[in-house]
């Protein structure tokens, strides 16, 4: 089946359902060589067409999530306290502190 043979019934966009041979027919009909629309839309599977160009289980859409204080204030403690270690020439790596 050539690309011109499919009729306006046979466009996967009227119906919510698309079969296999439809599919296997558009997918027998199109022309491997043919360019790529530089418009062209990425299509992902759960979120049909989206801004975003990477697949979700590659790189997912990053949320913003907001900290309390105090886990900033834990996390500033951890990184002066490594520095403050490192300064008096200790060593932490295993868990104890040991002399360089």
């Amino acid at each position: 089946m050539r690309v011109d043979e499919l009729t306006s019934s046979d466009s996967p966009f009227e119906g919510d359902v698309v079969s296999d041979d439809e599919l296997t027919a558009m997918a027998l009909a199109a022309d491997p060589d043919a360019p790529i629309d530089p418009d062209a839309q990425p299509w992902h599977f759960s979120q049909g067409f989206s801004r975003n160009l990477l697949p979700e289980w590659y790189m997912p859409i990053p949320m913003a999530r907001g900290r309390g204080r105090g886990a900033q204030i834990a996390a500033v403690s951890v990184v002066v306290g490594m520095i403050v270690i490192c300064a008096f020439g200790l060593c932490i790596t295993s868990g104890f502190l040991q002399l360089a």
